[in-house]
């Protein structure tokens, strides 16, 4: 079920911010209805998004829901129901610090830095493959497979079947959404997959994220369940959110020439670009589910236990409240503290590896591709169909003919 049109009566390719600006004016924490029993609150101004975020009562294991929820068979996120769901975005301290500490290390900031010249790299090969055709899909043929191959070279999987990982986004993202219609059928289950590959792992280990994750579940650190979540969260979340990033980026920059020639000139302006975008248009449209484990009050409203919870980030990033001139797209934009990454003990494990490659990606498409230019008026761009991711499917492109890079 699609949250955004019971919310607010738009599909996935309308304009959400004029109804979220409404929200935010006269039902700042709105109770939407979803079906028989089924309910939840949804969170729309920025300091009430921020605080929720941190607010330990409000919690992302689905076990805590109420009964309702639990018999309409909703809040299993990023899971295929064959214990997918056991990682550390569904489970609170202690289990989500213990899980977290076992990869935190692969994602510092020092360590994601290492990896610039091999983003770097896969950017300009991906160009490489369509420069001189003039024209691409910029989703499928970059934004994607850009993503994919990092974190399948981070983790030690084959990037060769990311076609199949992709499908697994799309059945996620639509059991996010309570869209259990939109999943794709006949696809391979990522169990089935994952436990190949992990068997694999322990006949031959590597010098990989999944290696070290397998020889800690054989010490003891981690069940099967939260092995086989760890990696397919891992792998989901890796590629997903920076996908969404970098379309949404450059169909933002192409609709703000002024901002696009600015950052022609002033490149280094790369990394504002991807905080910007995180703000105007991020790949996250509502926040995963929580679910309230007493009566906790936001905004002046009282929501009851074992409620379900939206924070609607598209509302609370364009708030007049926070950010000066919020529906203007602005490279310059001065404390641009928004929530694209999330706050608190959730904030994404991800985000420098997510920045870096948001940032390469957009700086190395306006250097090589100067003048490329949508090749279908930007209102028929068809988005993903889901109400909690914001992203394009489809991005294709014009642009003058380039040689390859030497």
């Amino acid at each position: 079920m699609d949250v955004r049109t019971k919310l607010i009566g738009s599909g996935p390719n309308a304009d959400p911010y004029p109804a979220y600006a409404r929200l935010r004016e006269e039902q700042p924490v709105c109770r939407v209805q979803l079906r028989d029993n089924v309910h939840c609150w949804v969170v729309s101004r920025y300091e009430d998004a921020r605080s929720a975020f941190a607010d330990p009562r409000l919690s992302r294991d689905p076990r805590t829901a109420g009964p309702a929820w639990r018999e309409a068979d909703r809040g299993r996120p990023l899971e295929d129901g064959a214990g997918l769901g056991v990682h550390l975005l569904t489970r609170e301290p202690p289990d989500h610090d213990r899980l977290r500490r076992l990869v935190s290390a692969t994602f510092t900031k020092a360590r994601t830095e290492a990896l610039r010249g091999r983003v770097q790299q896969v950017a300009d090969s991906l160009i490489d493959a369509f420069a001189e055709r003039g024209e691409a899909e910029l989703v499928a043929e970059f934004a994607y497979p850009l993503p994919i191959t990092v974190i399948c070279e981070v983790l030690g999987i084959p990037a060769e079947d990311r076609n199949l990982f992709r499908q697994w986004t799309s059945n996620a993202v639509a059991t996010e959404s309570g869209d259990v219609d939109g999943r794709q059928s006949g696809v391979r289950p990522p169990g089935e997959y994952l436990r190949a590959l992990v068997a694999a792992k322990r006949r031959a280990p590597g010098d990989d994220l999944v290696s070290a994750l397998v020889a800690d579940q054989r010490e003891g650190r981690l069940s099967e369940d939260e092995l086989l979540s760890m990696i397919f969260l891992l792998l989901i979340a890796g590629h997903e959110n920076t996908a969404g990033l970098i379309g949404n980026g450059l169909l933002a920059l192409l609709r703000s020439p002024e901002q696009l020639a600015l950052l022609k000139e002033r490149p280094e302006l790369a990394d504002a670009a991807v905080e910007e975008v995180l703000r105007y248009e991020g790949p996250m449209e509502l926040a995963a589910w929580r679910w309230t484990t007493e009566p906790v009050e936001i905004g002046g409203t009282l929501i009851p236990s074992g409620e379900p919870v939206l924070i609607a980030l598209a509302a609370a990033h364009r708030d007049p409240a926070r950010f000066a001139d919020p529906d203007r797209f602005d490279l310059a934009r001065p404390d641009n503290a928004h929530l694209g990454f999330g706050h608190g003990r959730h904030h994404c494990l991800g985000a420098p590896l997510g920045r870096l490659e948001g940032a390469v990606a957009l700086r190395t498409l306006v250097r090589r591709l100067p003048d490329l230019a949508p090749a279908v008026p930007p209102e028929r761009l068809p988005r993903q169909p889901s109400s909690i991711v914001r992203a394009l499917h489809e991005l294709p492109i014009v642009f003058t003919p380039r040689a390859r890079t030497p």
